[in-house]
Formats: structure tokens, C-alpha cells, sequence
């Protein structure tokens, strides 16, 4: 059985329809990057695996377990734990300005650590200081995080004292703080001057090199060529091709496919 299954999600938004079937399987450790143009479903996939939308119909499952679709009276409980699975980077950072870059990352940890002593009285003087001991260990955690993505000189920094490529680096440190099974990234770099594209990749690369198992929504072909295991053609809706990116990139079997690859090229040489 594959790490993560995904079979016939479908959604709509209204009449419009925007997944048609999407279906596909990874192992633990792959990297799959979705490329295709705007308008075709990749964010909308992403979405649905992080539960940000709820599909319409279809499943997920993650080394083993039926993660969706859940009983609808169930939803409330057990979307904010299905939701650990996967962890979404956002391209435009999505961090909280009244906060630091360490602040950022350990909010969400702290959250977590409120909700497993829920059981206990607010005013137990134990949980007190249980929560003392976890936001310490968040709080190290967390400067562990931001060292290994080039950011241990910035943990007291604003987000509006930060380039835009340092921010992308806080929002992956705190996707990683959660410690999800599949990270997501979702045009990680769109939203970057190209001198600060590199910066944020070579992370991107570093977690592939450590077994990450990740799916990248880009436009970024060379790089998408250079990280992934398989590369996912994503075109009105429905994935249109897959596999290696040798394959794709040099003998696509899809016209669309096709199609795409040589407006790529045509604008790569303008």
C-alpha cells in the first residue's frame, strides 16, 4: 500500500467545477511537484488534501488510514487532527505581523500543547506547569527550526523586517514545526523577487535530501525537473499525465501535455 492514496476527489465551487477525479498514489520520501497552468485545480488540490476545503467526494489515505471523508457529525473533532497530516506553505507567507519569526513558529506548537491538557483544570496547578515545560521545549524547538533554514540571526525579527525570501523560510519552519507526515508547498516562490527564489529552493532541496515527503505546486520547471520524483501534469481539472521527470519533460505523451511544455520553451527563450 502506498504512503498517501488519493482517489477521485471532486469539488466544486458552485456551478463551477474544479477537481473531476483527480487520483493518485505516493510512497514516504517522494517528492512530487504539480505543474500545469493557472486555473487548472493545483491549489485547489492542495486545499483539499490540507482540509482547508472539504472535497466534494473522493478519499485520502495516509499509511494506511482513511483520513477522508469522516462522518459530517465527526467534522468538528476531527478536522483540527487530520489536519497534522499535511503541512501547507503558502506562497504569500501567511505569518502573523504582530509577531516574530520565533513567535510565528511556536504559536501554532503552543496551541497543541494547550489542547493535549485539555483534560485537566485550567487552574491545576500541575498543568501550569506542564504547559510552562512544553512551551520551553516549543520554544527550543522552534530555534532549532529556524537555525536549520538560515534564520538563527532573525528569530527576534518582525515579519515586516524581513526580505520576502527570510519570511517564506519562517512560514516552511513553521509548517515543519508541527511535524507533519506530507509537507505542501503551494507556489513557494511566486511571490519572490527572482534574486530571493534561490534561497527559499535550496531549503526545498535540503528537506528532499533528508526524506522529506512533499508536493510542490510551481512554475518553477527547472526546479521541479531537478526535485522530483514524478512530476503531475494538472490540466482542466483532471491529471493529464504523470511520471518521472524525464518522461514529462522530454517525451510527454499527452498533447496537452505537449502543448504546455512548448509555450514553456517559447517563453523560456523570449
Amino acid at each position: 500500500m502506498a504512503f498517501l492514496e488519493v482517489k477521485n476527489l471532486y469539488k466544486n465551487f458552485g456551478e463551477t467545477k474544479v477537481l473531476k477525479g483527480v487520483s493518485f498514489e505516493m510512497e514516504r520520501g517522494e517528492v512530487f511537484s504539480v505543474i500545469g497552468s493557472s486555473g487548472n485545480g493545483k491549489t485547489t488540490l492542495l486545499r483539499c488534501l490540507n482540509f482547508l476545503e472539504l472535497a466534494d467526494e473522493g478519499s485520502i489515505t495516509v499509511d494506511g488510514e482513511v483520513i477522508f471523508p469522516f462522518a459530517e457529525n465527526a467534522k468538528k473533532k476531527a478536522l483540527p487532527k487530520k489536519r497534522l497530516t499535511f503541512g501547507m506553505v503558502f506562497q504569500n507567507f501567511n505569518l502573523f505581523p504582530q509577531y516574530t519569526a520565533l513567535e510565528n513558529v511556536t504559536l501554532a506548537m503552543n496551541v497543541k500543547s494547550k489542547n493535549e491538557l485539555k483534560g485537566m483544570k485550567f487552574f491545576d496547578p500541575q498543568r501550569k506547569r506542564l504547559l510552562k515545560e512544553k512551551q520551553a521545549q516549543n520554544e527550543a524547538e522552534a530555534k532549532l527550526l529556524l537555525a536549520r533554514v538560515g534564520l538563527e540571526n532573525k528569530m527576534d525579527n518582525y515579519p515586516c523586517e524581513l526580505s520576502g525570501g527570510q519570511q517564506q523560510r519562517v512560514a516552511i519552519a513553521r509548517a515543519l514545526a508541527l511535524s507533519p507526515d506530507i509537507l505542501c508547498f503551494d507556489e513557494p516562490t511566486s511571490a519572490l523577487d527572482p534574486e530571493l527564489t534561490g534561497e527559499v529552493l535550496k531549503v526545498i532541496k535540503q528537506l528532499r535530501d533528508e526524506g522529506r515527503t512533499m508536493i510542490i505546486v510551481t512554475h518553477e520547471m527547472e526546479f521541479a525537473r531537478n526535485v522530483s520524483d514524478k512530476i503531475i501534469f494538472m490540466s482542466d481539472g483532471v491529471i493529464e499525465e504523470m511520471g518521472p521527470p524525464e518522461q514529462l519533460f522530454e517525451a510527454p505523451q499527452s498533447e496537452k501535455t505537449k502543448a504546455f511544455f512548448n509555450g514553456y520553451t517559447t517563453e523560456v527563450e523570449k
